[in-house]
């Protein structure tokens, strides 16, 4: 039988979604635009596995070029789930994650990274934005349309109604 501590600390490293990073100048960038890190194993100089705690938020942006160019970006923003609950899998991640925000093509995740910067602007870590803020600018993003800026605001009453439960 495992003594009680190794037995948390295994249920704990299981509640991690690891996420690979990978950093080839103008070849394969993928990168975390946020997200609050536990624990990170480099691997080489170019490559890197982040963990993030369950229920966590984070951003992973994925762009790939060769010689003539880009040929592949995307940008996801997740919530990391705990083990018991579904998840949607996705590149570069482990297990996956509860998809708020999926985009590619680089104009539309300039569009998310401006999104992000806005969020950043009203005084709040991306990481506690409402995921329905996420969602709303996804489908307001491909739908051709400009997403509504996050506000201290409107984060005061998304915080309100999480604690109401809502």
């Amino acid at each position: 039988m495992m003594p009680a501590s190794s037995s948390s600390s295994t249920r704990r490293q299981h509640a991690l979604t690891r996420v690979h990073v990978t950093w080839v100048a103008k070849k394969r960038e993928h990168w975390l635009r946020f997200g609050r890190i536990v624990d990170e194993q480099i691997i080489s100089r170019s490559q890197s596995i982040k963990s993030l705690a369950a229920d966590s938020v984070f951003a992973l942006v994925r762009w790939d070029a060769n010689d003539y160019g880009t040929i592949f970006s995307a940008i996801d923003i997740m919530r990391a789930v705990y083990p018991s609950e579904p998840f949607t899998t996705c590149p570069d991640i482990e297990p996956g994650g509860e998809s708020l925000l999926e985009l590619s093509g680089w104009p539309k995740v300039e569009q998310v990274l401006r999104a992000i910067d806005a969020v950043e602007a009203a005084g709040v870590d991306p990481c506690d934005a409402s995921p329905d803020h996420w969602r709303h600018v996804q489908q307001r993003i491909a739908a051709g349309l400009q997403p509504r800026v996050y506000t201290m605001e409107r984060h005061i009453a998304w915080q309100k109604r999480r604690e109401a439960g809502l």
